[in-house]
C-alpha cells in the first residue's frame, strides 16, 4: 500500500529569491526527477503560501527517509541541486540544526 507523507519549509522572504525559486521548478533535471523514483517516491506536489511550502509526496513500499537522505549523499547532481536550493530556503523556527524540509503530523483524514 502506498503512503503519503507532507512536509513544510520556509522560503527567505524576498519576492526575488521566491521567483527565482519558482522558475528552478519549472524546469527540473532529469536527473533529479530519477532520483525521486530510485528512492520509491511516486508523485511529489509542492504547494506555496507566501513564503510557505508544503510538500506532498506518494511513496511505495521501497521508500524510508533513511534511504532517500543515503541516496542524495552519494549523488552529486542532487548534491549540486541541494545546494542551490538551500540559497533560496531557509530552516524552520524550532527545527533541528541543518533541517530543512520538515515532517508535518497529520491531524485530520476522511
Amino acid at each position: 500500500m502506498n503512503r503519503r507523507y507532507c512536509l513544510t519549509l520556509d522560503l527567505k522572504n524576498d519576492p526575488q529569491l521566491i521567483e527565482e525559486y519558482e522558475g528552478y521548478h519549472k524546469s527540473v533535471r532529469p536527473e533529479i526527477l530519477q532520483s525521486f523514483t530510485d528512492a520509491g517516491i511516486l508523485s511529489m506536489e509542492l504547494y506555496r503560501w507566501e513564503s510557505r511550502l508544503c510538500m506532498i509526496i506518494e511513496v511505495d513500499q521501497s521508500f524510508s527517509f533513511e534511504r532517500k537522505s543515503e541516496l542524495d549523499a552519494n549523488n552529486p547532481i542532487v548534491q549540486e541541486w541541494e545546494n542551490l536550493m538551500s540559497t533560496y530556503q531557509q530552516q524552520l523556527p524550532g527545527s533541528m540544526e541543518n533541517g530543512k524540509w520538515q515532517l508535518m503530523k497529520k491531524i485530520f483524514e476522511t
